[in-house]
C-alpha cells in the first residue's frame, strides 16, 4: 500500500503542477492531501493510522513538517540563504536603470566590425549579466528586445539570432553568482551528512571496522565553494560559444556578417565604452574576487553587490544631468582611502588603539567610512526618487525572495512525505541496483534532472530531486565525487534543460518578446547547436573534474583558515609530493642529516642530545619508509585488477541482502502486533510471517551466490591493504618523531637571551620577598613562576619557584627558606645559561640549516600551514576523484 501512496503522491503533484496551480501551494498540498489519505484509510481499514506509512505514521510526519518548517524559517540566518534577496536586489537593480541594456548596445558596436560580431557580444554580455544578476528570464528578455532586432536588421540568420539569445541568457544559471548555485549548496550541504551516515555504514558492514579514517568521509560544500567550482566550467561554456559563433559565421558569412558603423571608433566611444564596461567589471571583481580571497563570505558579497548596484544605479538613472556621477566619485574615493589606510597603517581596531599611528588610522577610516555612507544614501535617495526606482526592485526582490522561501517551505513537507511512503528507498534501491555502478545512477539521475527541467524551474528540481538523490551519489566510493562536483554537474543540466524545445524556459520567455516574422521553429532549431555545446561541456566537465574541484581546494588551502598539513584529508596528496621530493633530492637531504649529526652536542643536557639523536635516526628511516609506501603501493594496485571484478559482485550481493534483511524487520514487527488485541489481524500477521519465509529463502539464495573462495581472496587483498595502511601510518609516526626534537631544540635556544634577562628579576624577587606579606609574596612569586615558564625548556629553573610558592602558602610561611628556594632557581638558571648560550652561537646556526633541507619533507606535518608552492600542488592532486571503493 505504501506504493500506492507513493504513486497517488506523485500523481497529485504533477495534476497540481499541471493545472497551473502555483508550485508554492502545489508541493505542500500534494503532500498534506496523501498523508491524510493515507492516514484515513490505515484508521479505517487497518485500525491504525500508521499502517499505510513506510516509516512512522501521520503523527511523525506531522512531527517532522513542523521542524522542518522551523528549519527552513530560520533558515534566513545562514549565509547560504541570505545571500539570495541581496543577489536578486543586484541583478533586478542593474536591470531596472537600463545599464545592462547599456551593455548590449555598446558591445554590440564593440564587436560589430568581427564575423559574428554581434553574436559574440551577446555572449559576452550574457556572461557579464550573468555574473551581476543570475536571473535567467530578465536577461533572455531584455536581451530579446534589444539585440535581435538589430541582428535581424544585419541579416543574421534566425535560428543563430535566437539560439544565440536563448542560449546566453541562460548562462546566469551557472556563472556565479547564480541563485541556482546557492540553492543547490543549500541542499548539498544537507545530503552530505546523509551521505557521510550512508558511507560510514557501509564501511562498517563491509570491513566490520567501527570507526571509518576520516581521509574516507564526504566533504561538504557551500556557497562560496560552488561559486568557485562553477567559474571556470561558465568560462568554458561562454568560450565554446563564442568559438561556434566565430567558425560558423567565417563558413557563412551571409548567416552572421560583420558590421560596419560609421564613427564607431572615435574618442567619444572609447570613452562610452570604458564608462559602460568597467563599472560592471568592477562590480563583478568585488564580488567575486571578495569570495575567491576569502576576504568576505557570500552573504558579504551579496551586499557589496547589492550596494554597488544601486551607486551604479545613481549615476546611470542621471546620466547626462550635472553631478549624476558625483555619489559614485564619493564612494570610490572613499574606498581608495580605506584601502590606503590599510595599506599604510594596517588594520583598524577601536579597541587595539595604542599609538598616536593607530589614532590618524582610525580617525582616516572614520572619515572613509562616513563618505562611503554619504554615497550609498545619496545613491539610494537618487534610486527612490528617479522613477520610483528603489520601490520597484525592493517589491520584486520581496515577491522573489518570498517565492523561493516558499517552494522551499512546500518542498520540504514533500519531501517528507516521500520519504513516509518509502520513496527514499525505493529510489535507493532503484539506483543501485542498476548495473554500471555509480555512472549508471548518476547518467539516470542527470536523465530525470535533464527532463524534470521542461516542466519545473530550477528551485524545485534543486529542492525535491537533489536531497533525494544526491545522499545517495555521493555516499558512492567507488567515484567519491564531491558535492561541488555534483552541483556544478547538476546546475550545467538545468541549464540544458531549459534550452531544449519544446518546453525550455528561454524558449517560452523568448518567444514573448520576439517578432512575428521569427518563427517558433527557428528557434527550436537555433538552440540545437548550443544544446550539443551544453552537452559537450557537461561532458568536459565530467571527464575534467580538477575544472569544477581546483578553484575551491586553491581557495581553501590559500587562505588564513587553512587546514594544518596534519589534516587527514591532505596526507595521501603531501605524500605523493614528498615521494617527488625524496626521488629528486634523496641524496641532499641525506647529506643534511650526516652533517647535523656531526653537530658537537656534548655539553647540552643529557635527554636533548638523546631526543636529537633518535630524531636523526628517525629521520634516515623516513626515505626508505616512504619507498615502503610506495612499493605498498603497487602491490595494491596488481593485486586489485583480479581482486577488484569478484569484490564488486560479492558487495552488491551482500548489499541486497541487507536490503532483504531491512524488509524482513519490518514484516517481524507486524507479525509481533498480530493476532487478539495487537495492532494487525491474525490474516494480517500470518501473511507476513508468509512474506518472511519467502525473503529468508531470497536472501539465503543470495548469499549463496558468493563464491567460495572469497573470504580467502578478501583476506588475502585485506593484508596487502592493511601493509600500505602501516607503511603509511609509520611513516607519519617516524616522520613527526625525527622532527619534534628539533623543532624542541629551536625554541629552547631562540629563548637564550629571554632566559637571560630572567636572572636579574630573579634576584629583585629574593630581595622582595622578606619584605612582603606571604598572599603579596605568593602572588610575585606565581608571576615570576607564570613568566619562566612561557620559555621552552626552564622547567628545572621552575622547580625552585614552585617550592618557593608552596613554603610561602602553607600556614607557616617562612621567607627565608623561599629565598633559598630561590637561590636555587637561581643556580639553575645559570647553569642553564652556561650550555644554552654556547649552544644558541654555535648550533642554532647548523641546526637551521639542517632545518632548511627537511622543513618541507620530513618536517612537513609539523608545519602551521603548507608553503603556497606546495598547496599549488596539493589542491591540484585533491581537485581529481580517487576511488576508494576496494577499502569498503
Amino acid at each position: 500500500m505504501e506504493l500506492f501512496f507513493l504513486f497517488l503522491l506523485v500523481v497529485l503533484m504533477a495534476f497540481a503542477l499541471g493545472s497551473g496551480f502555483p508550485v508554492a501551494f502545489a508541493l505542500p498540498g500534494s503532500a498534506i492531501l496523501t498523508i491524510g489519505i493515507a492516514a484515513g484509510s490505515g484508521y479505517l481499514f487497518a485500525g491504525d493510522p500508521a499502517a499505510y506509512f513506510a516509516h512512522g505514521g501521520a503523527g511523525q510526519w506531522l512531527s517532522a513538517g513542523v521542524t522542518n518548517f522551523r528549519g527552513i524559517y530560520w533558515e534566513a540566518e545562514r549565509d547560504t540563504l541570505i545571500a539570495i534577496p541581496l543577489f536578486v536586489f543586484m541583478g533586478i537593480m542593474l536591470q531596472r536603470s537600463k545599464i545592462a541594456e547599456d551593455l548590449l548596445v555598446t558591445m554590440a558596436r564593440l564587436f560589430g566590425p568581427v564575423p559574428g560580431g554581434l553574436g559574440i557580444s551577446v555572449v559576452f554580455v550574457g556572461a557579464l549579466l550573468a555574473a551581476t544578476t543570475g536571473i535567467v528570464g530578465a536577461t533572455v528578455v531584455a536581451m530579446g528586445l534589444i539585440s535581435l532586432p538589430a541582428m535581424l536588421r544585419n541579416n543574421y540568420s534566425v535560428p543563430l539570432a535566437t539560439g544565440t539569445i536563448a542560449a546566453s541568457g541562460t548562462l546566469g544559471q551557472i556563472i556565479p553568482p547564480s541563485i541556482v548555485l546557492i540553492i543547490l549548496a543549500d541542499q548539498l550541504a544537507s545530503a552530505v551528512d546523509q551521505a557521510g551516515s550512508l558511507r560510514q555504514t557501509l564501511y562498517k558492514d563491509s570491513t566490520g571496522e567501527i570507526s571509518m579514517p576520516s581521509d574516507f568521509s564526504v566533504v561538504s560544500t557551500s556557497a562560496g565553494e560552488m561559486f568557485l567550482g562553477a567559474f571556470l566550467p561558465g568560462l568554458v561554456l561562454v568560450g565554446l560559444y563564442m568559438l561556434f559563433i566565430l567558425g560558423f559565421a567565417l563558413l557563412n558569412p551571409k548567416a552572421a556578417p560583420a558590421v560596419h558603423e560609421e564613427g564607431t571608433f572615435t574618442r567619444k566611444f572609447a570613452g562610452k565604452v570604458v564608462i559602460t564596461l568597467v563599472p560592471p567589471l568592477a562590480l563583478i571583481f568585488l564580488v567575486l574576487g571578495s569570495i575567491i580571497a576569502g576576504i568576505a563570505t557570500v552573504n558579504q558579497a551579496g551586499a557589496i553587490g547589492a550596494v554597488g548596484a544601486m551607486i551604479m544605479a545613481g549615476y546611470r538613472l542621471r546620466e547626462g544631468k550635472k553631478g549624476a556621477y558625483s555619489p559614485a566619485i564619493l564612494a570610490v574615493i572613499a574606498l581608495l582611502g580605506l584601502a590606503m589606510v590599510i595599506s599604510f597603517i594596517g588594520a583598524v581596531n577601536i579597541k587595539l588603539v595604542t599609538s598616536s599611528q593607530d589614532v590618524l588610522g582610525l580617525v582616516l577610516a572614520l572619515i572613509a567610512v562616513s563618505l562611503l555612507l554619504i554615497a550609498i544614501f545619496w545613491s539610494g535617495w537618487r534610486t527612490l526618487q528617479l522613477e520610483n526606482t528603489l520601490r520597484g526592485v525592493m517589491v520584486e526582490t520581496a515577491k522573489t525572495t518570498s517565492l523561493v522561501f516558499i517552494i522551499l517551505l512546500g518542498a520540504a513537507m514533500l519531501t517528507s512525505a516521500f520519504r513516509a511512503f518509502g520513496g527514499e528507498e525505493l529510489v535507493k534501491d532503484f539506483l543501485q541496483g542498476l548495473p554500471g555502478g555509480f555512472w549508471a545512477q548518476f547518467l539516470i539521475v542527470m536523465l530525470v534532472i535533464f527532463i524534470l527541467g521542461f516542466f519545473l524551474d530550477f528551485i524545485e528540481i534543486a529542492v525535491v530531486v537533489v536531497p533525494i538523490v544526491a545522499p545517495i551519489l555521493l555516499a558512492d566510493p567507488s567515484a567519491n565525487v564531491t558535492a561541488v562536483w555534483l552541483g556544478v554537474m547538476i546546475g550545467l543540466n538545468i541549464q540544458t534543460s531549459f534550452l531544449t524545445p519544446p518546453f525550455g524556459f528561454a524558449l517560452f520567455y523568448l518567444r514573448g518578446v520576439a517578432p512575428a516574422v521569427v518563427k517558433t521553429l527557428d528557434m527550436y532549431k537555433g538552440v540545437i547547436a548550443f544544446i550539443c555545446l551544453q552537452l559537450l561541456a557537461l561532458g568536459i566537465v565530467g571527464l575534467y573534474p580538477q575544472l569544477v574541484n581546483y578553484l575551491p581546494n586553491r581557495s581553501t588551502l590559500l587562505s588564513e583558515t587553512a587546514p594544518p598539513p596534519k589534516n587527514p584529508r591532505l596526507q595521501y596528496c603531501m605524500e605523493r609530493l614528498v615521494h617527488e621530493d625524496f626521488q629528486q633530492n634523496g641524496s641532499s637531504i641525506l647529506t643534511a642529516i650526516q652533517n647535523a649529526e656531526s653537530i658537537d652536542m656534548s655539553y647540552l643536557p643529557e635527554d636533548l642530545q638523546e631526543d636529537m639523536a633518535e630524531g636523526f635516526a628517525k629521520a634516515r628511516e623516513a626515505l626508505p619508509l616512504m619507498q615502503a609506501i610506495k612499493d605498498a603501493e603497487n602491490q595494491v594496485a596488481s593485486a586489485s585488477g583480479d581482486y577488484r571484478p569478484m569484490h564488486i559482485q560479492v558487495r552488491a550481493l551482500e548489499r541486497d541482502a541487507r536490503r532483504i534483511d531491512e524488509r524482513i524487520e519490518e514484516l517481524q514487527v507486524v507479525v509481533d502486533r498480530s493476532g487478539e488485541g495487537g495492532v494487525y489481524s491474525p490474516e494480517q500477521g500470518e501473511r507476513a510471517q508468509a512474506r518472511i519465509e519467502a525473503l529468508q529463502k531470497e536472501h539465503d539464495a543470495l548469499l549463496a551466490e558468493i563464491p567460495e573462495t572469497w573470504e580467502s581472496v578478501y583476506g588475502e587483498f585485506s593484508q596487502i591493504q592493511k601493509a600500505e595502511n602501516t607503511a603509511r601510518l609509520t611513516y607519519r609516526r617516524t616522520v613527526d618523531q625525527a622532527y619534534e626534537p628539533m623543532l624542541e631544540l629551536k625554541a629552547i635556544l631562540a629563548d637564550a637571551d629571554t632566559v637571560a634577562a630572567f636572572k636579574p628579576e630573579l634576584e629583585a624577587l629574593k630581595q622582595e620577598v622578606p619584605q612582603l606579606e606571604p598572599d603579596a609574596a605568593v602572588e610575585a612569586i606565581a608571576a615570576m613562576r607564570s613568566k619562566v615558564g612561557a620559555a621552552e625548556g626552564t622547567s628545572d629553573i621552575r622547580k625552585g619557584l614552585t617550592e618557593a610558592r608552596k613554603i610561602m602558602r602553607s600556614r607557616e610561611p617562612n621567607a627565608e627558606a623561599a629565598v633559598e628556594e630561590i637561590n636555587k632557581s637561581l643556580a639553575a638558571l645559570d647553569a642553564d645559561l652556561a650550555w644554552r648560550q654556547k649552544a644558541a652561537n654555535e648550533i642554532l646556526p647548523q641546526i637551521a640549516a639542517y632545518d632548511a633541507a627537511i622543513v618541507n619533507n620530513i618536517g612537513l606535518r609539523q608545519q602551521n600551514r603548507l608553503p603556497n608552492d606546495m598547496a599549488l600542488d596539493v589542491a591540484a592532486c585533491l581537485s581529481d576523484h580517487r576511488d576508494i571503493s576496494l577499502s569498503f
